[in-house]
């Protein structure tokens, strides 16, 4: 039976990775799967009527989305559980102006997006997602929409060069100019002049110029980009080329997630970092809410909250560092009372989980991690420290969470860096710093972080959700016994 789950939740992930290249189609994603469990979606554009005992969702910019569960004895000034998680990825996002033509080839400029292992993007089968910004004529009036876009068959890829022509790149190592050795390569020009020859030698497709003598949105669009790239977007959703008006567009791995391994522990996926903690925390949230005995003793509300731009800073209107998680608190908390000094109370008896996945111990660089803290594959969430707040976690925070863990037989592990190497850092201290809440950094253990092709185990898909679950559970009765600030 433990084996069923496990291999389930593996395979929700798996679902879950394959429909999320972006950031914005894991926020639709989420969208679906809260909705389908009964969650209503509120708008921050609007008035909140909430009720306790109710679930709802909201999102920001359809790439950070908040979904809470309300207690049925909740009162303001009454607590938030929350885990707290990322939605994007390191990866390479089309410029503004992508069009680039040399050497007889159409290339794709592109932006570095995070601190990715760039030389893992070469040689790969890559195509393009994102969202497109189109306009929309119906009855004599304009409106504009932003719509999901995904070209499934690669279409691009980024070569490396021969070793022939470069003969000492395995001792001196694969280095790489990101502005000019990064771009994929499209197509060859001689191959799309053919094409373009043929296709304006039909009158009906080669209309450019208004009557006025202004150019036709479709010029000005294809002075930036390549008209194959525009042609392929504009089919997949199924409008004209002259109506795309901007788009947001990254370059994605084409292989699909799996589970692998010879004994089929693993999970190969891009990604992982950190849509494994995004989807856990979500299928925890909802199945811990999912009936109404769920929440019928709850006093707190039940909290995902997944943000986007963390691999850049999070220092968005989206991002960890916006007023996203404050303002949630806030509105929340005034539906029940009005009353501005519940808000803060509120955020004392709050506890936030930021997890964001953690470096396993690598069998090849063993030197890499501090001799008493090696993370393993299928040991369980990793608890982070780090005395400089790089994380969050202290004393406090961390026995709670492992004490959730103890009584559900849960198995955790530590990680702090070693003194002579730097620390990266999670959207816990941002929070825990510009909201005030307390906080426990974790993470489930990866391999790989930052390429274009991460590993994870299944063991940990399962460890995660399950934990994140009986947080969600259980918090309420045991942040009771504790005693700190009296």
């Amino acid at each position: 039976m433990q084996k069923m789950q496990e291999n389930t939740v593996a395979s929700e992930l798996i679902n879950f990775l394959n429909a999320s290249p972006t950031a914005f189609h894991a926020v639709e994603e989420a969208k679906k799967r809260l909705r389908n469990a009964g969650y209503e979606q509120v708008s921050e554009r609007q008035d909140w009527n909430l009720e306790a005992g109710k679930r709802y969702f909201f999102t920001r910019n359809h790439s950070t989305i908040v979904a809470f569960a309300i207690g049925n004895k909740f009162e303001a000034g009454n607590g938030f559980y929350i885990v707290g998680a990322h939605t994007d990825s390191p990866c390479l996002k089309l410029k503004p102006v992508s069009k680039v033509t040399k050497g007889g080839y159409l290339k794709v400029g592109v932006q570095t997006y995070g601190s990715g292992l760039w030389h893992t993007w070469f040689d790969r089968d890559l195509t393009v997602a994102g969202r497109v910004i189109i306009k929309e004529e119906k009855d004599g009036s304009v409106s504009y929409s932003h719509r999901l876009v995904r070209i499934e068959e690669p279409i691009m890829r980024v070569p490396t060069i021969a070793i022939h022509l470069d003969r000492n790149v395995n001792s001196d190592g694969f280095k790489v100019n990101t502005e000019t050795q990064l771009l994929p390569v499209l197509a060859t020009s001689i191959k799309t002049e053919l094409n373009k020859a043929i296709a304006e030698s039909d009158p009906l497709k080669s209309e450019e110029t208004l009557a006025d003598g202004k150019k036709s949105d479709k010029v000005m669009i294809n002075s930036k980009h390549h008209s194959l790239v525009l042609e392929m977007i504009a089919n997949q959703i199924g409008c004209k080329v002259d109506d795309i008006c901007d788009f947001e567009l990254q370059v994605c791995d084409t292989q699909p997630s799996v589970i692998a391994g010879a004994a089929k522990e693993f999970i190969f996926s891009g990604r992982l970092d950190n849509l494994c903690s995004s989807f856990c925390s979500l299928k925890a949230l909802i199945d811990a809410t999912s009936s109404e005995s769920d929440l019928k003793d709850e006093s707190g509300v039940r909290m995902v909250a997944l943000f986007d731009h963390e691999e850049v800073g999070s220092n968005s209107a989206q991002g960890a560092g916006s007023p996203v998680m404050l303002d949630a608190l806030s509105r929340i908390t005034s539906s029940f009372d009005s009353d501005s000094k519940l808000l803060p109370k509120a955020i004392q008896s709050s506890y936030l989980v930021s997890a964001d996945m953690a470096h396993a111990l690598h069998p090849n660089y063993m030197d890499k991690h501090e001799e008493n803290h090696q993370p393993k594959l299928h040991g369980g969430l990793v608890i982070k420290h780090n005395a400089n707040q790089r994380y969050a976690t202290n004393a406090v925070t961390s026995f709670l969470f492992r004490e959730i863990a103890s009584k559900h037989n849960i198995p955790t592990q530590d990680f702090v860096v070693r003194n002579d190497m730097a620390c990266g850092s999670t959207i816990g201290p941002i929070l825990a710093s510009g909201v005030g809440i307390r906080t426990v950094d974790v993470g489930a253990p990866q391999l790989s972080m930052h390429s274009i092709r991460e590993m994870c185990a299944v063991d940990d898909v399962k460890h995660s959700y399950e934990h994140f679950k009986a947080f969600f559970q259980d918090f309420s009765n045991l942040d009771a016994k504790i005693t700190v600030d009296i």
